[in-house]
């Protein structure tokens, strides 16, 4: 038995999403009708220029990897250190609700991860530029 404040009907998710849909449609139409199209679309314009100065690598140059794997440690460390913010929010309510003990030790294996991927990063010299 579902009461009636915990289920949606049907209809109304229908609703919004056709709703959403043409919203969403006609919000893409009027951005496109009111801003027009681009004029002068020139060489001069289409060319790179960046600080004042002309740019000078071609657009077959090619990125170092190091730069990516930098990129992916720091989002990697960085989503690590987001998933124990709430944990440290939420550890009173567990204590008092007595499941303390279990959550320490569940975070407490994350942090063990954690510290042995620093580990690895360091040991593998990942962010040496040599």
């Amino acid at each position: 038995m579902t009461s009636a404040a915990t289920s949606m009907p049907i209809g109304g998710i229908i609703f919004l999403a056709i709703f959403i849909a043409i919203f969403g449609t006609g919000l893409i139409f009027l951005a496109r009708a009111i801003g027009g199209q681009r004029k002068n679309n020139s060489a001069a314009k289409r060319d790179v220029y960046e600080c004042g100065i002309p740019g000078q690598e071609k657009k077959e140059s090619k990125v170092s990897v190091k730069f990516y794997l930098t990129a992916i440690l720091f989002i990697l460390f960085d989503i690590e250190i987001i998933f124990m913010y709430p944990w440290a929010i939420s550890f009173r309510d567990f204590i008092s609700s007595g499941m303390g003990t279990p959550v320490l030790i569940s975070m407490g294996v994350f942090v063990a991860v954690f510290i042995y991927g620093l580990w690895w990063e360091v040991k593998s010299r990942a962010l040496e530029w040599d």
